[in-house]
């Protein structure tokens, strides 16, 4: 399982964002984040199919997951960033019941 991870970049509070993580194949996939001293939590998830999407109480409303199969890719359109949302951003895909990471993609929001 590979996975390649871009669109992370400094923005301003308000602003969006859209990442982007593109997969060796197709799986079940999630974004999870990772805030300086703080342990990497989950963000959103989409299931292989693409028929059920979860997110994060804190994301609900703001962002949003999808997939193109054809493209082998995920996505997370992150709208009204806040400074808070400001982490490193890693893609996550679960193959057999394992689980398999990206290598991350910085997201920076500025007050």
């Amino acid at each position: 399982v590979q996975l390649q991870a871009s669109g992370g970049g400094l923005v301003q509070a308000g602003d969006s964002l859209r990442l982007s993580c593109t997969t060796s194949g197709r799986y079940a996939m999630a974004w999870f984040r990772q805030a300086p001293g703080k342990e990497r939590e989950f963000v959103a998830g989409i299931t292989w199919s693409g028929g059920n999407k979860y997110h994060n109480q804190a994301v609900r409303g703001r962002f949003t997951i999808s997939r193109d199969d054809a493209k082998n890719t995920v996505y997370l359109q992150m709208n009204t960033l806040k400074p808070e949302d400001t982490a490193v951003y890693y893609c996550n895909a679960r193959k057999g019941g394992a689980a398999h990471w990206g290598q991350g993609t910085q997201v920076t929001v500025s007050s």
